[in-house]
């Protein structure tokens, strides 16, 4: 039960970080761990993020990769 509840949460954090990669790479806004003034939060918020950029990159590789997905080319 609380394995299950630690693996929830945590996948939830995981895509919470996806969902801010996101939002930076197409809108160009990003969270400013600069303004975070305790080191070891900071720390935390900076790879938290990159766990979120890593799924981007991953996500993005495997739709340029795959068949099923096509450029818009509107843009």
């Amino acid at each position: 039960m609380v394995l299950g509840r630690f693996i929830h949460y945590a996948a939830d954090a995981i895509l919470v970080s996806t969902v801010i990669a996101g939002i930076r790479r197409s809108s160009g806004f990003t969270v400013e761990t600069n303004r975070i003034s305790e080191p070891t939060i900071r720390s935390f918020a900076e790879r938290f993020l990159g766990v979120g950029e890593t799924i981007f990159d991953m996500a993005q590789a495997t739709a340029i990769n795959s068949e099923y997905f096509k450029k818009d080319s509107r843009r």
